[in-house]
């Protein structure tokens, strides 16, 4: 059975009923979210890296919240982003890796917020959609008002969407994406509205040609101890080097105490040895899931750092509570979790999350070349280049096998965390580990403790037939 036809007349009406009932009021704080593009757990100064150089978020971590077990909900770009805007796990919204797009049927962080009386933005990298004026897909067409955006990660002098209209912007990216952040802050901290601000930076994503700004030899930095992996050090300082740029501007307009600020990662980092913990980018292991997190609101939050396991999907849940908007029931399941009271250090524990990548390839997405190729044509007067990817197929609902889970899934039920393996012949391979004895996975304990291993595989099963099920539509019939 097919779902019945959705378009955005209904996700404008999921919209009203689930958030027009709390109208803005005064009080309710700004949001800043920002998430960097490859930026491992122990790729900071205050999680221990011996030679990289993160002052700000050192002094972010300092006097914030810092999570010392979050992870992506997936170890690679798109999916993670998918998350952050739904609650929702990436395959039920149709991003299973990266390249896919999110579908407009989802009510999304920026349509709720924006529905409370909010005004949004994003700034930076999107690869969950288009950029093309108009579009569903765009972060305009996501429940973003402003939006200075490019199709996946980019460097030096990118080409990016503003509101639709394309331009070649000189500088780094990365830099670009927060000048257009505190743009933002500026333009509307007085406004008479909270604000919502998504900011995505490109780096420390490769080809790792954008520099710190303002350091002597920057061309030249960490060389010496990282050797061609010098040029993603590089760009973390750089980003860093952002991060401290909004919190001088939050600052400067008075509004830090009125700000809550969470900077995280999309997925793991690009080296192993610092990753924290097994694997890297790309794997369901830790050092593919684990990254830096840090939540900072002068004023409302004290420092300290919070051990129970939080993740991307959170992010939703635990925002709307915060600026107390009305998200019960949600339109659509939700994978994530209000976190507020385990911030708050009244709460240990939570349910298990699920994680699954290589069900499906990505789809390749060069920002520069498809963003110059329709600047180019829409100045000309030519047809539009790329009409495939204003919506892809967001339309589209598959049917999947009952049973048939390949890829590698796991099942995080703290400290354990089972690994379920499955090969394209179905063959299923099983792992089990306990994170806090073990926290490298380097001792599969499965056939120590049979029970357990059986319990938590069928949960994880459970869980992955539910997935499959959003992905087919159910979740909007």
């Amino acid at each position: 059975m097919k779902p019945t036809s959705i378009t955005r007349l209904l996700a404008s009406a999921l919209i009203a009923s689930v958030c027009l009932g709390a109208p803005a009021r005064a009080g309710r704080p700004n949001i800043l979210l920002v998430m960097a593009d490859d930026h491992g757990y122990g790729d900071c100064g205050f999680t221990g890296h011996p030679f990289v150089k993160t002052p700000h978020l050192d002094a972010m971590a300092a006097g914030g919240v810092v999570f010392d077990r979050f992870y992506a909900s997936s170890p690679v770009c798109s999916p993670t982003r998918a998350a952050v805007m739904t609650g929702r796990h990436a395959f039920r919204v149709n991003v299973p890796n990266h390249g896919h797009y999110l579908r407009p049927h989802e009510v999304t962080i920026a349509e709720a917020f924006r529905a409370a009386g909010y005004v949004t933005g994003h700034f930076g990298k999107w690869h969950i959609g288009s950029v093309q004026p108009g579009s569903p897909t765009s972060p305009g067409g996501q429940g973003f008002d402003e939006w200075l955006s490019g199709l996946n990660f980019f460097d030096n002098d990118p080409y990016l969407s503003h509101g639709g209209e394309y331009r070649q912007i000189e500088g780094a990216g990365t830099a670009i994406a927060t000048d257009a952040t505190i743009e933002f802050l500026t333009k509307h901290h007085n406004g008479g509205k909270p604000m919502l601000a998504v900011t995505w930076f490109p780096s420390p994503h490769d080809p790792h040609a954008e520099l710190p700004e303002g350091v002597d030899g920057a061309a030249a930095l960490y060389k010496e101890e990282a050797g061609k992996m010098a040029g993603y050090f590089r760009e973390i300082t750089l980003l860093d080097q952002q991060v401290g740029k909004l919190r001088a501007t939050l600052r400067g307009l008075g509004i830090e105490k009125d700000t809550v600020f969470l900077y995280c990662s999309d997925n793991g980092g690009l080296v192993e040895a610092s990753s924290g913990g097994r694997a890297r980018k790309g794997s369901i292991y830790e050092g593919g899931l684990r990254v830096p997190a840090v939540l900072e609101w002068p004023g409302t939050l004290t420092a300290r750092t919070v051990a129970t396991p939080v993740w991307s999907c959170d992010i939703l849940p635990t925002m709307l509570a915060i600026a107390d908007i009305d998200f019960d029931p949600p339109p659509h399941p939700l994978d994530g979790i209000d976190i507020a009271a385990i911030i708050a250090g009244e709460r240990e524990t939570r349910p298990p999350m699920g994680f699954w990548h290589g069900f499906a390839g990505g789809q390749s997405t060069r920002s520069d070349s498809i963003i110059r190729a329709l600047m180019e044509a829409h100045d000309a007067g030519r047809p539009n280049p790329h009409p495939g990817r204003v919506l892809k197929n967001v339309m589209e609902f598959p049917e999947f096998e009952d049973g048939k889970h390949t890829g590698h899934a796991a099942w995080n039920d703290w400290p354990w965390k089972l690994h379920r393996i499955e090969n394209a012949k179905g063959e299923v391979k099983v792992e089990l580990y306990d994170l806090e004895a073990d926290p490298d996975e380097a001792d599969d304990v499965s056939a120590d403790h049979p029970d357990r291993a059986s319990a938590m595989r069928t949960a994880l099963e459970a869980w992955q037939a539910g997935v499959l099920r959003s992905w087919e539509g159910a979740d909007y019939r």
